[in-house]
């Protein structure tokens, strides 16, 4: 019964972590333009599904779009996106230099990390509210007595507890990166 509310849990946690690896923290990281939407061919396609995206060094990604007609859609798209990278388009390639961060720029983006986890609570929340709807239906419907849904109710509150809790520390992690100089 409490099987999805791990399930529910872990999902939410690992999209924590695929979003706080998408931040750009001074390094150049193909994860954080590969999930940009690109508006190409009438439908938007993220941008791994439209070009290679590499490291050429530590400060600076290369974009190769598979089509070159879509080069341009490619680098507005990055422009327009929360990260702040100013794309350079070149002969049939497309280089970002990732600016070091200033002071500022750290605080905006521990703000989106903060915002992130709390994305990732209610999710937790939401599995904690689907599970408890298990528990009670299971109850009304005679399969388990009143002392097993409040076992079930204290574990799943224990579980829900230790999640948070990850969440908290997933983000005070990321928070410590981010303002690292």
């Amino acid at each position: 019964m409490l099987t999805k509310a791990k399930e529910g849990i872990e999902k939410a946690i690992h999209h924590l972590d695929v979003e706080y690896s998408k931040l750009q923290l001074g390094r150049a990281n193909p994860v954080m333009v590969e999930s940009i939407m690109i508006d190409q061919y009438g439908s938007m396609q993220p941008l791994q599904n439209m070009a290679a995206v590499s490291n050429l060094d530590s400060q600076t990604l290369n974009i190769k779009p598979w089509d070159k007609t879509a080069m341009h859609a490619i680098a507005k798209a990055i422009s327009d996106s929360w990260l702040g990278l100013n794309p350079q388009t070149m002969a049939d390639s497309i280089m970002i230099k990732v600016p070091a961060l200033t002071e500022e720029r750290r605080k905006e983006i521990s703000k989106i990390a903060k915002t992130m986890a709390e994305d990732a609570k209610v999710w937790v929340r939401n599995a904690r509210a689907d599970s408890m709807k298990t528990i009670k239906k299971a109850e009304d419907d005679k399969e388990i007595s009143e002392d097993q849904r409040k076992d079930y109710e204290t574990e799943l509150q224990k579980i829900i507890d230790e999640a948070n809790k990850k969440v908290d520390d997933h983000y005070k992690s990321k928070d410590t990166d981010i303002m690292k100089v």
